[in-house]
């Protein structure tokens, strides 16, 4: 069984695919249109995030058995038609899910006890002790929307903190002994801190809105590990600005691109983003909150191991 490899991954993914029998080939640079010209010379492929896998790439790829994508989310691949066509789709949510849980709870804490803005003070010679006077997670109640592989392990990080943890989730009975489920309603009634954690879907693009915001009773913080269309960026800021939201944790961004490598469509930076960049309670990272050493081999191995139990003869 012939796979083709589109992004480069942990050594160990070869490694175990060669071992059981499969036969490896990488491509790395080639335009989507040059791999379109032979992918159908391949069972299988092996993907990150590099180019969408459409009907035209689909269409072209007359032996495809199987999509493995060394990820969580499938958002790049047209999933439908991959169904239509029976090419099994494989992720790997387990991979990486406590590098997400883990980011999550570090942006959480920094925010709340002003590490980032401290950091900076401290070295350009400011001392000031008062106005970086922090408040502490214990006791808080946290929102979790999304509660899949990701919220699960934030959920179970929480567990130390004697905060009490709501989720709410489209897929019934979800909840277990580290987080209960609730409608949203009841979560936004009660929730000091919300983490989204839901994949990039028709329901949750632009879920994050002003309307969604201003349904919350108190004013909250927000961390957001999952994807950047579900958040409205000029919605948040101007809630930032209120301080309907007190501050946010943000590893992703409504600007970026499908791809995840790289933020920007042009130079011209939104005026929205432009406001969250000069904000002192907003924390932001390059979409590596599961981007972990660990979490490399992880995915590796989990998407290997499903290759393997699924195609091996």
């Amino acid at each position: 069984m012939k796979i083709l490899h589109l992004d480069s991954n942990h050594s160990l993914l070869l490694k175990m695919l060669e071992e059981a029998g499969f036969s490896n080939e990488e491509n790395y640079k080639s335009s989507k249109s040059e791999i379109e010209e032979i992918i159908s010379n391949y069972d299988g492929i092996v993907i990150r995030s590099r180019f969408n896998i459409d009907k035209e790439f689909l269409d072209a790829a007359k032996n495809l058995k199987f999509i493995a994508r060394v990820g969580a989310g499938l958002e790049s691949i047209d999933t439908d038609y991959a169904d239509k066509l029976g090419i099994k789709l494989i992720a790997a949510p387990e991979g990486n899910r406590n590098a997400v849980g883990e980011h999550a709870l570090g942006m959480l804490l920094s925010l709340f006890n002003n590490l980032n803005k401290a950091d900076r003070e401290v070295k350009n010679g400011l001392w000031n002790r008062e106005a970086n006077r922090g408040i502490e997670l214990d006791g808080k109640t946290v929102g979790i929307v999304g509660y899949g592989n990701m919220g699960k392990a934030f959920a179970k990080k929480l567990k130390g903190f004697d905060c009490e943890v709501f989720c709410f989730d489209i897929k019934e009975n979800v909840g277990d002994e580290n987080a209960k489920q609730v409608s949203l309603k009841e979560l936004q009634q009660k929730t000091d801190v919300l983490s989204l954690h839901t994949p990039w879907t028709p329901l949750t693009d632009k879920m994050v809105n002003s309307e969604f915001i201003n349904s919350f009773t108190k004013p909250f913080w927000l961390i957001n590990t999952a994807r950047g269309k579900s958040l409205v960026t000029a919605d948040l800021v101007s809630a930032l600005k209120s301080g309907k939201i007190l501050g946010a944790g943000l590893d992703v961004l409504e600007f970026e691109k499908l791809s995840f490598e790289t933020l920007f469509d042009s130079d011209n930076l939104p005026n929205s983003l432009k406001e969250l960049f000069a904000m002192d309670n907003v924390i932001l990272s390059p979409h590596i909150a599961g981007w972990t050493v660990e979490s490399k081999e992880k995915l590796a191995k989990v998407i290997a191991e499903k290759i393997i139990q699924n195609f091996k003869n």
